[in-house]
């Protein structure tokens, strides 16, 4: 199973910090092992580490209203998200 980087701007870290969502949405993917980071510099800029046993159902998933719901909610500005996946 591959870790996989994340990193994205948000609105409001806090926010995105204590969401629900991330959990809901990641859950029924099988995705484990999750951990937030946030760039001390600059606190819009977020990031997560995380185990994915099948990237092509995230990127799937995220092309779904569930969700975008879920990063609207959770304040992430989808034009910013990269994925790194571990060689």
């Amino acid at each position: 199973m591959p870790t996989v980087i994340a990193h994205h701007d948000v609105k409001d870290k806090d926010h995105w910090l204590a969401s629900p969502k991330r959990a809901e949405v990641f859950g029924p993917l099988g995705i484990t092992n999750a951990r937030t980071f946030v760039d001390p510099q600059n606190p819009t800029q977020v990031g997560l580490l995380m185990d994915v046993p099948d990237m092509d159902a995230v990127m799937a998933a995220m092309q779904t209203p569930e969700f975008a719901q879920a990063m609207e909610y959770d304040g992430v500005l989808p034009e910013t998200v990269v994925f790194l996946v571990e060689a």
